[in-house]
């Protein structure tokens, strides 16, 4: 099979687009794996790799994943990763959800007890905008935020690519400000399968070219401010209908198409210097993975990405505790493979200790040669080096919010949202709609998701004071239905917004079916627009829809330019970066001008 692989490559990206680099911010330090390493970095690359014991350099790595919120030190939570920490030696962490101040303290707090530097990432999409306080719910009292960017879907949907690149420049300085080193950003993914309840608008778009092109451009920008980029998820999982957090995605492409769409952004991304992959838990049975996940098969991540495609940077798997590797083999297996096929990282192992155990008794065994473990830990030390991790592990908490936030960053991202907007049918001509007329917005979202539409209804509230606003959620009884569509029965405009996310490990990602039903049979009598937020493939389940608005994402931000597009306060100018057969194609989207 290697030879099938190899021809894989031969054809693959070669007309990928490229992207100058943006100037970096002072104070940045771009990354990059082709410039010569100082001799200072490098002298301590080589005291740290001469000083570790064999298991300490399996533990250098181990990535465990770390919530953001507060915890004291003797949390049994925290005290766990602290022993990891300070007992087991990992190398690195995953920070998730909290205030961006909180996540900074808390990595301060696990750099100070770490023998050797942590590299710390965190999953940034869309943005360190995921880095969120939460709300307070019996005030809707917002606890705070990083920036926080549109989809990539909607990025693309601008027909920009400087948006990428500035996109990827503002990400990566408010991670640097927080401590993170290495971004699992972007998606580099190529959603070509309307029904992948995973990757969506995660994805730039369905057109490898173009994904490629926004791709290379994120790179350039986030790694200008020397924040490691890492492309995902490898060798591709646009092309699946099954989320691998809860089971094993087979993607059917041959070695042809593999070459022409799955790994045509993943080289655009090497060619932009991309310092990491993250691979995928996937299936291959064109290249002889019928039942394995890629992340385990030396014949991707080693003859695949790095003989063919000639990656020399840092191989990260997907988390290990996923359902795509948890089923079928042990956590110690899993470890042992992953390492065997070619990964550097192991990211969220299920058990820290017996993972690095594992490990370390395959090298022991001489199933594992305690080279292939040195030139991953070289590697990692080496990021650590190039991020500044090494020198300067501890980030000052004070400066943090100059950085983090700030207007400049927040007027970006909503410039992107507003020219992401795409309508893709208005049949009737709803839109815009004047302002003087009655409106009725019903907003549609899971149960307990209570900031959705609330933008949107107080956007469109202040322009077209006649608003009236309904609530459903997946439990809604048709009772209810039926009393909701007698309360709006002759609005001028009845404008449903969906909030339908792909949410990992959920396994849905649609609107509910006698939701549904009740909207398609409410577009046959009233002037209903549709706005769907999240998922933009949902008019399949309403035909009849006869104006239909996308903005690829659910944030505050997404839903004032929607409301203020509707009422023809703001310009309507996106176009959409993927297709869904009988509805629309790629690059449609009707222009509207703002109303006087």
């Amino acid at each position: 099979m290697a030879a099938a692989v190899a021809l894989v490559i031969g054809c693959a990206g070669s007309g990928a687009p490229s992207t100058a680099g943006p100037v970096p911010a002072a104070g940045a330090h771009p990354l990059s794996w082709s410039t010569p390493l100082p001799a200072r970095d490098r002298a301590w690359v080589e005291r740290t790799l001469a000083r570790l014991t064999p298991r300490d350099r399996v533990a250098q790595m181990v990535m465990v994943w770390v919530l953001g919120d507060y915890a004291h030190v003797d949390d049994s939570t925290f005290a766990e990763v602290r022993r990891a920490v300070a007992d087991d030696h990992i190398g690195g962490v995953i920070m998730s959800l909290g205030s961006p101040i909180e996540v900074a303290a808390k990595v301060n707090s696990l750099q100070r007890i770490a023998s050797v530097p942590l590299l710390v990432a965190s999953d940034l999409e869309p943005g360190l905008g995921r880095l969120v306080g939460g709300t307070f719910v019996p005030t809707l009292m917002s606890a705070g935020s990083a920036t926080v960017f549109p989809s990539n879907m909607a990025i693309a949907a601008t027909g920009d690519v400087t948006d990428a690149t500035e996109a990827g420049r503002i990400i990566g300085r408010e991670a640097r400000a927080v401590g993170i080193h290495i971004a699992f950003a972007p998606t580099v993914d190529v959603n070509n399968n309307p029904a992948n309840p995973v990757i969506n608008t995660r994805s730039f778009g369905e057109n490898p070219q173009r994904v490629a092109e926004l791709a290379a451009a994120f790179v350039r920008g986030m790694q200008s401010e020397g924040v490691a980029a890492t492309a995902k998820h490898f060798p591709g999982h646009g092309d699946t209908d099954t989320d691998s957090h809860l089971a094993l995605p087979v993607v059917r492409s041959d070695a042809a198409r593999l070459a022409a769409v799955e790994l045509v952004p993943f080289r655009a991304s090497i060619d932009a210097g991309v310092v990491g992959i993250i691979t995928a838990h996937i299936a291959l049975p064109a290249v002889g993975i019928d039942s394995s996940p890629a992340t385990l098969e030396p014949r991707i991540m080693t003859e695949l990405l790095r003989d063919s495609l000639g990656f020399r940077g840092l191989t990260v798997t997907d988390a290990l505790r996923m359902q795509a590797v948890g089923k079928g083999y042990t956590p110690e297996q899993a470890a042992v493979l992953a390492v065997q096929a070619g990964a550097d990282i192991l990211l969220s192992p299920a058990d820290v200790k017996k993972t690095i155990d594992a490990v370390t008794a395959a090298v022991e065994q001489g199933s594992i040669a305690p080279a292939r473990i040195e030139r991953s830990v070289r590697r990692i030390l080496e990021l650590k080096a190039r991020t500044r991790a090494a020198r300067h592990p501890i980030v000052p908490l004070d400066s943090l919010r100059d950085i983090v936030g700030a207007p400049a960053h927040w007027a970006v991202a909503r410039d992107i949202a507003a020219r992401a907007v795409t309508l893709l049918r208005d049949s009737a001509a709803l839109v815009p709609a004047p302002r003087d007329g009655r409106f009725a917005v019903v907003t549609y979202s899971p149960e307990l998701d209570v900031n959705a539409g609330r933008a949107f209804a107080a956007e469109l509230r202040g322009l077209a004071p006649q608003t009236m606003v309904a609530r459903i959620d997946p439990a809604t009884s048709s009772s209810e239905l039926d009393s909701i569509a007698a309360r709006i029965r002759g609005a001028d405009r009845i404008v449903i917004t969906t909030h339908v996310r792909t949410i990992e490990g959920a396994g849905r990602f649609a609107v509910s079916p006698a939701v549904s039903s009740w909207i398609d049979t409410l577009a046959a009598r009233e002037r209903v627009i549709v706005v769907a937020n999240g998922n933009p493939y949902v008019i399949a389940q309403f035909p009849r829809i006869g104006s239909y608005i996308v903005t690829y994402g659910i944030d505050a931000s997404l839903e004032r330019v929607a409301a203020r597009a509707i009422a023809g306060a703001a310009p309507i100018t996106g176009r959409a970066p993927i297709s869904l057969p009988g509805f629309f194609a790629e690059g449609d989207g009707l222009r509207r001008e703002a109303a006087p």
